[in-house]
């Protein structure tokens, strides 16, 4: 994938997304154990080292967008040493009827599954069953005999060529292998993957089996191009662990850390709370886009690992704020520190921090680089990015985002619901400046 991709080709990624456990992990509480607590009192922002003055502007910032029409609604939360410091709510969970948003909205989460998905991984990876070395053959056989795409012939048909090496978990985890999406290129590898029906696919099982049949895009750890490779990620854990994936983070993940209304789907009784989603049309005009990702009525028949989870804001700060702390929460340890380490330490060579490679607004680059599943801010300065050296963060679809700062202890979670696209206010970036210029006692 080359250059920069427009937020409006991240909003075609929710259109293709319609469609017994393994043994402890070293540290983790047992299921059984009761969940994390987690006191959601707000803090005064000034104990914690923020200027509530200068908090409005991130405040103002959230409004304007709202007045503007350009978000229907928003829902943020601010938390610093684990204490929460600001939490808002702007505009309507549904403009039609006038429901206000509130805290406890159900949001489409989108790409922000991936470093759910991640987690998962570590727990797997925790437990011996991969490394990063691993060929990813060594766990799907099938992949075993993949070829790379070169180009075409003369007559149209693609000519093939044999992997430099066989594709690497690491390489899986950092969307380095050679895999894509099909739907933000146009070679014949991106069109395959759009004929094979793959995240229409009726199983993990039956999307792994169609992309076996579909050549690399390009050779392993050349190029950094967004990918399915959370969703083979998915098919991995549901392998790894005997648990279908929606289990596995059930168990594992959301019940440990008592993310009750997290999940691949919303039950009946939490409809009311499920948020309207929203697009702009040919005029520019923010309408409301039924059934963008499906209706997240009932379990999907392939879970998607890339991005088909829900979620709302205080449950993605309990996932945010276990990895700020090392894995654990309050008392609840998922992961290890050296297991959080690895996962949000850069492991892109300097050759693809080139800004040639992208999605969205997070363009590859000096300074900021990929972990396993999420985008790491190895050097803020050099990226030009006001947080602390080591955030690492991402985004979904639908205008969600978060980020979690080490070195400032910091923990950012916003939603909303709007689809990205060319004309999307920028908020994702704009709540970082107008967050870290209120942060007037980053010693505290």
């Amino acid at each position: 994938m080359k250059a920069r991709i427009l937020y409006y080709s991240v909003a075609l990624l929710g259109v293709l997304f319609l469609a017994s456990g393994g043994a402890q992990v070293m540290g983790q509480q047992p299921a059984t154990n009761a969940p994390a607590t987690v006191d959601m009192t707000l803090a005064k922002p000034e104990a914690e080292g923020f200027s509530p003055e200068r908090l409005e502007r991130l405040h103002a910032l959230m409004q304007q967008a709202v007045d503007q029409k350009q978000l229907p609604g928003a829902v943020t939360l601010l938390a610093r040493h684990g204490k929460v410091v600001d939490y808002r709510t702007y505009g309507m969970r549904d403009a039609a009827s006038g429901a206000p948003m509130t805290r406890d909205t159900i949001f489409r989460a989108f790409s922000m599954t991936k470093p759910v998905t991640g987690v998962a991984m570590m727990l797997l990876y925790e437990q011996g069953k991969w490394l990063p070395s691993d060929p990813i053959s060594k766990h799907i056989p099938e992949f075993a005999h993949l070829k790379v795409y070169k180009g075409v012939d003369a007559a149209g048909n693609m000519i093939l060529e044999d992997p430099i090496h066989p594709p690497t978990m690491q390489e899986l985890m950092t969307h380095t292998a050679g895999f894509v999406y099909g739907f933000f290129g146009n070679t014949p590898v991106d069109k395959g993957y759009l004929k094979s029906g793959l995240m229409q696919s009726k199983s993990l099982r039956e999307f792994v089996d169609k992309l076996a049949k579909i050549p690399l895009a390009y050779q392993p750890g050349t190029q950094w191009v967004y990918s399915v490779s959370m969703d083979i990620q998915g098919y991995i854990v549901e392998k790894l662990s005997g648990q279908t994936l929606p289990d596995f983070m059930q168990e594992h993940i959301f019940k440990p850390l008592g993310m009750n209304d997290s999940g691949f789907f919303v039950p009946a009784d939490k409809r009311s709370r499920f948020v309207t989603i929203y697009r702009s049309n040919e005029k520019g005009e923010v309408v409301p886009a039924p059934g963008f990702g499906g209706d997240y009525a009932a379990q999907p028949p392939m879970p998607s690992g890339g991005g088909g989870l829900v979620t709302t804001a205080e449950d993605y700060f309990r996932f945010a704020e276990m990895l700020q702390n090392g894995g654990e929460l309050n008392g609840v340890r998922i992961l290890s520190p050296a297991s959080v380490e690895l996962m949000s330490s850069n492991h892109l060579a300097a050759n693809l921090l080139t800004g040639e490679f992208g999605i969205g607004a997070q363009v590859m680059r000096p300074g900021l680089g990929y972990g396993y599943d999420c985008a790491v801010e190895f050097d803020p300065a050099e990226a030009n990015l006001p947080d602390g050296r080591g955030t690492f963060f991402w985004d979904g679809a639908a205008g969600t985002w978060f980020w979690i700062d080490p070195t400032n202890d910091i923990v950012f979670i916003g939603m909303v619901q709007r689809v990205l696209g060319p004309d999307s206010p920028q908020v994702e970036y704009q709540s970082r400046s107008t967050v870290y210029q209120a942060l007037v006692n980053p010693k505290k």
